[in-house]
């Protein structure tokens, strides 16, 4: 019983990674309809300049915060002057750009940071509370800041002007236009949201994965199955498949399929959802008269 506890709560914890890339990924969708395939390469980089601001010694939270307002600029940078020219472009020309971006991101870290494996620091205690070895303080930190995440973005969605105005735009664009929404600029603070949002499931899975260009790819494969388990369009919907995906990828893997085929189980889940509920448990099926 207590190794079965112990399997769950560390399923919570990748849960809440996933959840944080899974609101990413929805975050974009929602504005845009396309999926970003670079949503993990984009934190990972992330990641590496919060390593090298916590090299050259600046404490880590505030290392923290400024990579978080670095990812923002960076998220909408890349909104206003890459994707912008290609609003109206087909999906392939935009898939396409999506993967090139990827690409780019994974080679300028390893051309910077090198693809050695990097430590990175936790700026949680080592130990366990419990004192069974149930979950550690990190579990528990990363589950905390995920929710406060969470949390901080569910009030400026719903209490905030410049959140409603985000949610007019991605929602109906032309009604928001008419109303005085500037929806490509809306556009853009999805973007830079998104990749703040990445950047922080970056510098949580780090201290338990390791740092190195590489270490997204299959976060995000996780990340994604727990958007479509969800629902893509909903981004609580999309914070609770991760969660759902946590937990159920490390218990099949511990009692089922070993560790070895996690991430095809996650993969299992992504085919499976889009053949037998395409909308996801909480996403709605939108249909359109032509």
């Amino acid at each position: 019983m207590e190794f079965l506890l112990q399997q769950i709560a560390s399923g919570l914890t990748s849960g809440a990674i996933y959840a944080c890339v899974a609101l990413g990924l929805v975050m974009i969708y929602v504005s845009t309809d396309h999926i970003n395939f670079a949503q993990g390469e984009m934190a990972m980089f992330a990641t590496y300049i919060a390593w090298a601001l916590i090299q050259a010694g600046i404490p880590y939270w505030i290392a923290f915060g400024l990579t978080i307002l670095i990812a923002f600029t960076g998220g909408l940078l890349i909104q206003r002057f890459i994707l912008k020219p290609l609003e109206h472009a087909p999906v392939l020309a935009l898939v396409v750009c999506f993967i090139a971006l990827l690409s780019i991101f994974n080679a300028i870290a390893g051309m910077l940071w090198s693809y050695t494996v990097k430590q990175f620091p936790s700026p949680f205690p080592i130990g366990d509370p419990t004192g069974h070895g149930l979950i550690s303080y990190h579990q528990i930190g990363v589950v905390a800041v995920t929710a406060i995440m969470l949390g901080v973005l569910t009030i400026f969605f719903r209490f905030t002007t410049l959140g409603l105005a985000m949610r007019a735009a991605a929602q109906n664009p032309a009604s928001a236009r008419l109303m005085g929404v500037r929806v490509s600029w809306m556009l853009a603070l999805g973007w830079g949201l998104a990749a703040a949002i990445g950047s922080v499931a970056g510098m949580m899975v780090a201290p338990i994965v390791f740092l190195d260009p590489n270490m997204m790819t299959g976060i995000l494969i996780y990340g994604f199955a727990g958007a479509l388990v969800g629902g893509i369009g909903n981004p609580g919907g999309a914070v609770v498949g991760g969660f759902v995906v946590g937990v159920l990828e490390n218990l099949v893997g511990t009692y089922l399929i070993g560790n070895e085929l996690k991430l095809t189980f996650a993969l299992i889940i992504v085919v499976g959802v889009l053949i037998l509920k395409p909308a996801g448990l909480f996403g709605r099926v939108n249909v359109k008269r032509v």
